[in-house]
């Protein structure tokens, strides 16, 4: 399993919290790529319900990490 932030990317608008079994079905329905699904069908499946990107893949950036003051736009 590995992501990129072009892939992780695909899950931003996903329908959070969900289930493995959600963000799977969501993957497909919006037609992400299939390294996305992937690596979604890899995760362990405890039943857990996962809040948001961050509890799928802890690297992906927040909008904290970019240097850019929003203000100037």
């Amino acid at each position: 399993m590995y992501w990129t932030l072009e892939l992780a990317s695909k899950l931003e608008d996903a329908p959070w919290p969900a289930t493995k079994e959600e963000l799977i079905d969501y993957a497909i329905r919006s037609g992400a790529p299939m390294e996305v699904v992937e690596n979604l069908q890899e995760m362990e499946d405890d039943g857990d319900i996962y809040d948001s990107i961050e509890d799928i893949w802890p690297d992906y950036p927040s909008k904290e990490d970019f240097f850019f003051n929003e203000d100037e736009y």
